[in-house]
């Protein structure tokens, strides 16, 4: 999965004693609710595949304005236009912007797997899945690190925490089967390439 959807930003409201201290807090509030427009409305633009449009206006936005979120949109933009080592950036600067965002760690993790630096992906799904539990491609993609680092165990018992969070997935299976096939385990291997199968028939 190469990338996962955007939350939408929910918006708290502060109240004011007296007339006075209120104007502030009504302009910084009105301020983020426009700010909370644009990063909207970019979402729906991306949704469109009008990406140059979304980057064009999410770049409208001051860095100290932009959100995690605003951070990993720019990011998946970037992914999309094969702009990786941009993408990279952006998806740390999510990080930045809120250490416990899940999503980056998740994105950021998925760039190493792809680059074949299964240390450093690992390292990013587990924050991913630490601020996010039962995160099932947080999971499945750490069995898939575990894969590339022929670590089988690791990666059958993270294929199996996939299967718990989200057991309608077939390529959850598929790669639970392949590593029992390298466990030496054909038995096991063949009923979940069944379930694969019975899965993908569905499709």
């Amino acid at each position: 999965m190469k990338k996962i959807l955007l939350t939408i930003l929910v918006l708290g409201f502060v109240g004011g004693v007296s007339t006075q201290a209120a104007l502030p807090w009504k302009k910084e509030i009105q301020q983020e609710e426009v700010v909370d427009a644009t990063s909207q409305q970019a979402k729906v633009l991306y949704a469109q595949n009008e990406i140059d449009e979304a980057l064009k206006l999410l770049k409208t936005k001051g860095e100290d304005l932009r959100s995690a979120e605003d951070w990993l949109l720019i990011g998946n933009i970037l992914q999309d236009k094969d702009r990786i080592d941009e993408a990279t950036y952006m998806f740390k600067k999510s990080i930045e912007k809120d250490p416990k965002f899940y999503k980056g760690h998740y994105n950021l993790g998925y760039i190493y797997l792809i680059q074949d630096k299964p240390n450093m992906a690992l390292a990013e799904f587990k924050q991913a899945v630490k601020y996010k539990d039962n995160f099932a491609y947080g999971y499945y993609n750490m069995g898939c690190a575990y894969l590339k680092l022929k670590e089988y165990r690791n990666a059958r018992y993270n294929f199996f925490r996939a299967v718990d969070a989200k057991n309608d997935e077939p390529m959850f299976y598929y790669n639970l089967a392949y590593t029992y096939k390298m466990l030496n385990k054909e038995k096991d291997a063949q009923t979940y390439l069944d379930i694969y199968n019975k899965l993908m028939e569905r499709i």
